[in-house]
């Protein structure tokens, strides 16, 4: 851990105002519910500044128009950005990099190593696998025959990569990835099963970050293929032959079946499920649990299972809600009709019928 710093020096280091005693000893940065009386905490709103009248900080990252916050401060235009400074000066992230061969890894003669790689204990590199500039390989991890994974990649501890896989410059692939398992294709043949061969590949762009124990598979004759910037949460699952655009942020246990094709800068949020062979175009963003069956034109929201979009589903929303009053009133008028027809019934003939 960092030694104790002044706020004044913090404030230098983040580029920001100090407001109060700029003496104020800081021994760490916290959020409101963990802080101490030693430590800086932060506000990203002046809005909120209320709620930390208990929080015991001795100080505070708040935004510029925060004039009075009551003790402390650092006033800064991006409070995440600096508090974020703040956080990694006291706790910086260990980056444990061994140049190198761990005695344990089962590197063949035939992989091609650019300089700087560090592969870690237990990995098992196949056959013809080229590994460019300053690429990691973490414990345990598997690359198959044929990769290539580009300068400033790294792969995680337990990751696999299948045979054929690419993977571009300065990606981030999580402990426990798989790229290239076989997808999820079979055919019907005398009441049996029978899997369609799996002969693709998978090709991931540069600048591309993918969580946690997300699997991406290989295409069924072509590449499954996934853009340049394009940032993956964990527990995400991506079918065969799909082609995800540029820039794409999947959150986490997404769900896109086979051969679906995204645009750039596409957002789908938590457990969005998107069916095979639809398109997503440009900037659409899928909400949280949307079911996905058609087409998405560029530009649009889409809510709700079966996926519909934004202003639409509002509406279904907003006459869901008054279903019970409808269910009252239309009791109400049922009650009165039954009682205005039996009225009828029970009126005398009138004198037209008589005189018929």
């Amino acid at each position: 851990m960092a030694a104790t710093i002044t706020l004044g020096e913090l404030a230098a280091m983040v580029g920001g105002e100090t407001h109060g005693d700029p003496t104020t000893l800081i021994h760490n940065a916290w959020p409101p519910q963990d802080c101490d009386a030693h430590a800086i905490t932060l506000v990203d709103s002046a809005e909120k500044l209320p709620k930390l009248e208990g929080c015991p900080a001795a100080a505070l990252v708040a935004p510029l128009d925060a004039t009075n916050p009551g003790r402390p401060a650092i006033l800064v235009a991006n409070v995440h950005a600096a508090f974020a400074a703040i956080v990694t000066h006291f706790r910086p992230r260990r980056e444990r990099r061994v140049t190198g061969i761990h005695a344990t890894a089962v590197v063949p003669p035939s992989t091609h190593l650019g300089s700087e790689v560090s592969i870690g204990a237990g990995a098992v590199i196949g056959e013809d696998v080229v590994l460019g500039d300053r690429v990691t390989i973490g414990a345990n991890a598997v690359i198959g025959d044929d990769c290539r994974v580009g300068a400033g990649t790294l792969v995680g501890t337990r990751v696999t990569l299948y045979e054929g896989t690419l993977v571009g410059e300065r990606c981030r692939l999580h402990s426990g990835v798989v790229l290239g398992a076989d997808g999820f294709g079979y055919r019907q043949v005398e009441g049996r099963h029978i899997p369609v061969p799996q002969l693709g590949s998978v090709e991931i762009g540069d600048d591309v970050e993918i969580g946690a124990n997300t699997t991406i598979d290989r295409g069924v004759y072509g590449p499954t293929k996934i853009g340049d910037g394009t940032k993956i949460d964990n527990l995400v699952q991506i079918g065969h032959n799909c082609r995800i655009g540029r820039h794409n942020l999947l959150c986490s246990q997404v769900g896109i079946a086979g051969s679906t094709s995204t645009g750039d800068y596409v957002v789908m949020a938590g457990q969005v499920g998107v069916r095979d062979h639809v398109h997503i175009g440009d900037g659409a963003i899928l909400s949280a649990m949307a079911g996905v069956s058609n087409d998405v034109p560029a530009g649009e929201i889409m809510l709700g299972a079966p996926a519909t979009p934004l202003r639409e589903q509002k509406l279904k929303f907003a006459a869901i809600a008054k279903l019970p009053q409808l269910r009252k009133e239309f009791r109400e008028l049922r009650r009165e009709v039954t009682e205005l027809q039996k009225r009828l019934a029970e009126r005398p003939n009138s004198s037209l019928d008589r005189a018929a």
